[in-house]
Formats: C-alpha cells, structure tokens, sequence
C-alpha cells in the first residue's frame, strides 16, 4: 500500500523561468496543509536549467523529486512517467504554470474522498472562475476539440483537456498504464480508459487563469490532438486495450 498520502506530479519541458516560482508555490501550500505528500518533477528532455533547478530545490525539500525522461517524448509521457512512479494514494498532476492555482487541489482531493476515481479539473463548468480567459480563438478551438472527443470518443465532460487532474492510486495505475499516446491528446486517451474500465469521473469546477507563456499552438497541434484522437477510437475498435480492460474486469469481481 502507499505510504504516502499525496503525490504531485508537475511535467516540466524548458521551465527554468517559471519551475522555481511553481516549486516555491507548491511546497509552501504541503508544508501549510501539513500534508505527508511528495513533488515528482518529470523533466522532459529539456535543454535549459530546468534539471538544475530542481536539483537544487532538493536540496532543501526531501520530499521533492526529479525523473528524466528518455529525450523530449512529449506531455503524456511525461505525466504517465510521473503516475507510474508515483507512491501517492492519491496522485495529482499539474502544469508547471499552475493555470489552476495549488490551493485548487483541495477541491479535487475531496472528490476523491467522497468516491470518485478520477476528479478533473474544468474551466468550462462555472465560466466566471476563469479569472483570466484565454484568447477568443482558443476558446474556440477548445470547444470544437471537446466536440471531437463527444463525437468521437463519446466522453459526457465539458473539459478534458484542463492540466489539473487527480486519481486514485489504483486508478492511475489503470489508466496509465495502458496510455499509448505521448502527446498532447493524451488526456482524452485516459478518461476513455477510465470510462471503458468503469471508473467514476467527476469534473470539478476549479479557478483558473490563462498563461501566456504555454507551448500548446493551437491549429498545428490541434491537428495532431484531433490524430491522438482517432488513433485512440482505432486502438480501442482493433483491440488495443482488450488485455487492460479484460484485467480491470477480473480485478474487480475477484
């Protein structure tokens, strides 16, 4: 069983600007909430202080780790490296630019408590928590590419793609494990997952600011996203995922 009660998993590609600020956030709020929580930093293959920063950081935080990713495999690999690695009982990941506030976890940590499996962070729930919105066009792609994964992917949630998203351990390791896609699109992959295994996902409305600084384009790699998401319906009609979902259902009726 884990031993630790919270893990925060942060993906981390050329953040030397901004990992020192979101570090500093992040363990102040563990060391006010007097959790008995750990900080996975998972460096992917960045070319700048990012490593060196964290490095650092642990100096002075035990409780704070670093994993290196093989090279630059992109924001799901990432993420699912940190999952995978992660001795949480409940795991949550983050966006190093912290859109979504830390203290907003609590919100997501309830959920759990209260019996979901999976608790994801949503914009879209309550519009007026959006205290600083992103730019019209954005907005716009964003609910066209929501529209995709309810066609598509027939997922019932106004915001998958919000970076703020907490799991059980034993749901992680569900999800994650399985994860094919190593991009941006990852995010509709494991709420698939999780409804294909019978997990109960709730969406949590949480405040939210945008950053200017992400890397995500918003027509090149929308283009991709929307590939990741055919691929996933193709994985899930070959029987990509027979052997997890097949292990889930044993699992569970044992």
């Amino acid at each position: 069983m884990p031993q630790t009660k919270y893990s925060i998993i942060i993906p981390a590609y050329n953040e030397s600007a901004r990992i020192g600020g979101t570090l500093n956030r992040v363990l102040l709020f563990i060391e006010q909430q007097q959790w008995n929580a750990e900080v996975i930093v998972v460096n992917d293959g960045s070319r700048d202080d990012t490593p060196a920063i964290v490095r650092a950081y642990m100096e002075k935080n035990a409780n704070l780790r670093l994993l290196e990713n093989p090279g630059n495999r992109g924001k799901g690999y990432a993420v699912r490296n940190g999952m995978l690695h992660a001795s949480g009982e409940i795991l949550l990941f983050s966006d190093a630019d912290l859109s979504a506030p830390i203290k907003e976890a609590t919100k997501l940590f309830a959920a759990i408590r209260n019996g979901a499996d999976i608790a994801i962070g949503s914009r879209w729930l309550k519009r007026d928590m959006q205290l600083r919105k992103q730019p019209l066009y954005r907005q716009l792609g964003s609910r066209g590419f929501n529209l995709a994964l309810r066609t598509i992917l027939r997922l019932p949630l106004k915001d998958t793609q919000c970076g703020f998203k907490a799991f059980t351990h034993s749901s992680a390791q569900m999800v994650f494990a399985p994860q094919k896609i190593e991009r941006w699109g990852f995010d509709g992959e494991i709420l698939y997952l999780g409804r294909k295994f019978g997990l109960r996902i709730e969406e949590v409305p949480v405040l939210w600011f945008h950053s200017s600084g992400t890397r995500l384009h918003p027509w090149r790699d929308g283009i991709h996203m929307l590939a990741d998401v055919i691929r996933v319906r193709r994985n899930s009609m070959a029987g990509g995922y027979k052997e997890a979902i097949r292990a889930s259902r044993s699992s569970t009726s044992r």
